[in-house]
């Protein structure tokens, strides 16, 4: 899992994500909720790139993750990207390997 430290980054992650599908998750290194879906996300095995945005360290990511997608901030959050849109989109305790399956399989 590679992380998104700029707003570079995120733009670079949206173009890629135009040709490629993108999982994306927002992650508070501070939170044990957080922490869980961290964990599901990362086990999750997938073959689709998987990308992680550190919300203490990357504010302004996240911020403007928020603002191009129209979903509003939550942390944890995981993203499914297909053609530069969010297809999929959950959060807190929705972030478990069988809703990543299901998105990924279903959009």
């Amino acid at each position: 899992m590679q992380e998104i430290h700029t707003i570079d980054d995120w733009n670079r992650v949206v173009e890629q994500s135009d040709n490629d599908p993108v999982l994306v998750i927002k992650h508070s290194t501070t939170c044990p909720i957080s922490a869980a879906g961290y964990r599901e996300f990362q086990s999750f095995d997938t073959e689709i790139p998987k990308y992680c945005v550190i919300v203490q360290t990357s504010k302004d990511v996240s911020q403007k993750i928020a603002e191009d997608t129209g979903v509003r901030h939550e942390s944890p959050q995981a993203l499914f990207m297909k053609n530069a849109e969010v297809v999929w989109h959950a959060a807190h305790y929705d972030i478990q390997q069988s809703a990543l399956k299901k998105a990924v399989n279903t959009n």
